[in-house]
């Protein structure tokens, strides 16, 4: 029976400036998107299979390719928690692929989404601009990637904190809400929100959800 195909989201990330992190750090690191991929599978509806490579590197596989950017920015906020210094690459590739038992090691698939994501996320490595965040579409969505990755990259512990909860699909929960959760004052939710640029990256995802309905 031929396996029935459906259209997914591979992204690929590889931990920036891994040589230089104590061993400690870099199981922080992995421990912080480990536990995002966990809380995004409620967001996708299935195990997003996160998986290490070559060391420094994981992946995970999107069952809703609409979700890709609102999906990399929690995993830059959940890592960013982490500290400033925490950061990673991520590339982003749809495409068709067959379905995947549960616990199966993502290093086992070969479907073209998989080797694109891989192939792009090399060839942001060997660039000399400061992308750390990118999609393989050529169009608005891409544009949007490389704009929000540009907002994104300075976010500091506080702001990536304040931001991650805000990021979920549906209605975006109270800031009182969100403050209450972290032990913070509403005002110093607002201050890191704003410092985030979290409005324009709302207005993009919602966007980016529209055109996708």
């Amino acid at each position: 029976m031929t396996e029935k195909l459906t259209n997914i989201a591979v992204l690929t990330g590889d931990i920036i400036g891994s040589t230089q992190m104590s061993p400690e750090d870099l199981e922080r690191a992995f421990e912080a998107l480990s536990d995002c991929a966990e809380t995004l599978a409620e967001w996708h509806g299935e195990d997003l299979h996160f998986t290490r490579q070559r060391g420094d590197g994981w992946q995970v596989r999107l069952a809703r390719p609409e979700l890709a950017l609102r999906s990399a920015l929690a995993f830059r906020a959940a890592l960013r928690c982490e500290g400033k210094e925490f950061s990673t690459f991520m590339a982003v590739a749809e495409g068709e692929a067959g379905p995947i038992q549960p616990g199966i090691d993502l290093n086992m698939s070969a479907d073209q989404v998989f080797v694109e994501s891989g192939r792009l996320l090399d060839s942001m490595k060997s660039k000399t601009v400061s992308v750390e965040l990118s999609h393989q579409d050529i169009g608005a969505v891409s544009a949007a990637f490389v704009l929000v990755d540009h907002i994104s990259q300075s976010w500091t512990p506080a702001q990536a904190a304040a931001i991650l909860p805000m990021l979920a699909p549906g209605e975006i929960p109270s800031y009182s809400s969100v403050a209450k959760g972290l032990g913070k004052s509403r005002q110093a939710i607002t201050k890191a929100l704003d410092g985030a640029g979290f409005e324009s990256i709302w207005i993009a995802l919602r966007a980016i959800d529209m055109h996708e309905l």
